[in-house]
């Protein structure tokens, strides 16, 4: 056991939550606080796009016995339905046989870390503004308002958990030597809603992720406990087939009839839910460094924010905390050089899983409908299965492995490679699955 410390994580989300376990369990005294009210206490909808839970997050989870509580709120999901047309469906599965990613509600998933972490012993503060840290001495400044008066609370140690527009990384921002960037997409999202069957029952496959892919623009669906789908349209902000094109209730019904015309039957609330709910934005953001002496750190979104498009924002916050735990095994007490390690043995895969994250939105909203990459596709799978040993899939090693995401960025852009030049060999369409090919692709491998 370490020596117990007080200490306090900012941000009552996903990360800061499991953090506050794994704290805990070391013997630490943990406070969480979070300006919003008590997740378990307002109804949570409106601007959510469904979790995907993964290998990474599922270790974290495994590593403090909690992985069969969050996989019971969870929906096994083994592939891919692409709808290209009215009745026309491509479906891709994510790996062998058996394996899966879990979809499941953010709001639900929430509540349920928060029951865990008061079970474990965590304290919660809601509705408590943090505005600044004084990063020195691990001092908390909270209030009512920014400019107001200002209560101190002193602590050990600080946890910045609080997400893409942290108040922690903002003090830490205004030090010398802090490097700091944020890219918007002019790509943004609306949550709809598919409701379940009169008899609970999903009236799509609930064990597909379902993509409507329409170059710049998609709709994404994945299931819900409750029978219903958590629905998302991504598109432009601006522009031709936008957000801003669609600005009457005929313009949407049109645009829906012309390019998504097979969601008729199954968002019966289309025009209510694209009015009411709320246009959100994408971010990419990065920073370093991400510690401050043995008294500040940052953790989850609030030191990588990452678009959503692999479904890793959560797993790779999840796997920052598994590198901590790792981290604190190793050093014990020596919180400087623990911390130190921490930010830069993470830093190169947050930065990897970004770029996959970017990357996937033009694979799922383009190249899922597009015959070259479905070659692809099945070519890769043909391959792997013949050469396990020598051929793992970018997806498998994202999302099936614990391969360092840079790692897993640097072999796939080498297995990309080795594609361009079989794809573009005479008649691949018809010998992709032959002894040719697959002698090929061992050369090229060499």
């Amino acid at each position: 056991m370490q020596t117990s410390k007080k200490i306090a994580i900012v941000g009552s989300g996903l990360v800061g939550t499991l953090l506050g376990i794994y704290l805990k369990r070391r013997g630490h005294t943990v406070h969480i606080f979070d300006r919003s009210p008590d997740i378990r206490k307002i109804n949570f909808s409106g601007r959510s796009i469904n979790l995907v839970l993964s290998q990474r997050g599922i270790k974290a989870l495994q590593d403090v016995g909690l992985e069969d509580e969050i996989l019971g709120i969870g929906i096994p999901v083994e592939k891919r339905a692409i709808h290209t047309g009215v009745d026309t469906v491509t479906n891709q599965f994510y790996g062998k046989d058996g394996e899966v990613i879990y979809s499941i509600s953010r709001g639900l998933l929430n509540k349920k870390m928060v029951d865990l972490a008061e079970k474990a012993g965590v304290e919660f503060f809601f509705e408590s503004k943090i505005w600044d840290v004084t990063l020195s001495d691990a001092t908390l400044h909270m209030g009512e308002e920014e400019r107001g008066e200002w209560t101190e609370l002193k602590y050990d140690l600080v946890f910045g958990a609080d997400g893409a527009f942290s108040r922690i990384r903002h003090r830490m921002q205004r030090q010398s030597m802090f490097n700091y960037s944020q890219e918007f997409l002019n790509i943004g999202y609306k949550e709809l809603n598919i409701p379940a069957n009169p008899d609970g029952s999903h009236k799509l496959d609930k064990g597909s992720l379902h993509i409507w892919p329409r170059g710049n623009y998609m709709l994404m669906a994945l299931a819900n406990l409750d029978g219903s789908f958590t629905c998302t349209l991504f598109m432009p902000h601006d522009g031709e087939n936008s957000f801003e094109s669609l600005q009457t209730k005929e313009q949407l019904v049109d645009f829906f009839a012309e390019h998504f015309p097979d969601t008729k039957e199954v968002i019966p609330n289309l025009v209510e839910d694209f009015f009411k709910n709320p246009t959100s934005y994408l971010v990419t953001m990065k920073c370093f460094p991400w510690t401050y002496s043995d008294k500040v750190a940052l953790i989850g979104d609030a030191c990588h924010a990452i678009v959503p498009f692999y479904g890793h924002g959560m797993n790779a916050g999840f796997e920052d905390i598994t590198v901590l735990e790792q981290m604190m095994e190793k050093y014990g007490d020596d919180w400087a050089n623990l911390l130190n390690d921490y930010e830069n043995s993470r830093k190169p895969n947050a930065d990897a899983i970004a770029e996959l994250s970017y990357r996937n939105f033009m694979e799922m909203s383009a190249k899922t409908a597009d015959k070259k990459f479905l070659l692809q596709k099945k070519i890769e799978k043909w391959f792997s299965e013949k050469h396990p040993d020598k051929w793992i899939p970018l997806y498998s090693r994202v999302t099936f492995s614990h391969q360092p995401y840079s790692e897993a960025l640097a072999e796939g852009d080498k297995q990309n490679k080795i594609m361009e030049e079989i794809l573009s060999m005479e008649s691949i369409e018809e010998i992709w699955d032959t002894e040719v090919i697959e002698h090929r692709i061992l050369d090229l491998l060499k």
